[in-house]
């Protein structure tokens, strides 16, 4: 095939990706198609189906292989404190300042929290700083499964390798080769399930969290959310994305680069 070759489409895959938005509501065509469809058709293959409907087929009537495939499909690895350093950027910098501007309750939205790694992560330097008390904290994600993992709070001891040594005997406690996360800080993280594409965001907003999500989505997409995600900040407020994450021409969306990985709304 030459550089310019049209690539041939796949009407079995295509046929795939309607009927799964037809039935959930999952638009898997607003995902990188190069990168979704070869970690699907891995899972795919792995389960012994020959084609993507017949994996469809079969996903309808087994719950437990919808979960996995959501959970592929979403790729649900996070740990406490991800790129400390940022974190420690949120406690000393951004926390303050929203302490500042808002005196009264702060509003915390954790975004395709995944299994509740990055709002308990929030939920302790809220805690550490003595703002608990005084924030209210969302969590969402489109997984039921990752979801319900988040709520049951069990977590093996790798996701744990960036939290401070002392955070972590406050917060956690040793269950086999487990770590439970505290139950009193469990209580003050409120999950929902979301679809980030097609649902409608609350507003006011002082912090939205969304970090390692928006690389698996094409560009269009990712448009349409940081739109979503600035029109859901109180003017102030901040959006915390990932690593590789940065916003080009922030402007655009009445957003203003702050500290690195950390966008203002402008007031």
């Amino acid at each position: 095939m030459t550089e310019h070759e049209p690539v041939l489409e796949d009407p079995d895959y295509i046929g795939f990706v309607r009927s799964i938005e037809r039935s959930t509501g999952i638009n898997l065509a607003d995902y990188k198609e190069a990168q979704m469809k070869r970690r699907l058709t891995t899972l795919r293959m792995k389960k012994g189906f020959e084609t993507f409907s017949a994996f469809y087929d079969a996903m309808m009537k087994d719950k437990p292989l919808f979960h996995e495939f959501l959970d592929r499909m979403t790729i649900n690895v996070s740990e406490f404190w991800r790129n400390p350093n940022r974190w420690e950027v949120l406690r000393d910098k951004i926390l303050p300042e929203l302490a500042k501007q808002n005196p009264g309750v702060l509003k915390v939205w954790s975004a395709a929290c995944s299994t509740g790694e990055e709002p308990y992560t929030l939920a302790m330097i809220l805690a550490e700083q003595n703002m608990l008390g005084r924030a209210r904290i969302m969590a969402t994600d489109i997984d039921d499964g990752a979801l319900l993992k988040a709520k049951e709070g069990l977590y093996v001891e790798r996701s744990l390798k960036d939290v401070p040594s002392g955070v972590a005997a406050r917060y956690f406690k040793e269950e086999g080769s487990l770590y439970r996360f505290s139950e009193n800080l469990k209580k003050e993280v409120s999950f929902h399930k979301q679809n980030l594409l097609t649902d409608r965001f609350e507003a006011g907003h002082d912090l939205i969290v969304c970090r390692n999500v928006m690389i698996y989505f094409t560009e269009g997409a990712k448009h349409k959310l940081y739109q979503k995600f600035a029109a859901s900040l109180k003017p102030g407020g901040f959006l915390f994305v990932g690593s590789t994450e940065q916003i080009f021409n922030p402007g655009q969306y009445g957003l203003e680069s702050n500290e690195t990985f950390f966008y203002r709304k402008i007031q």
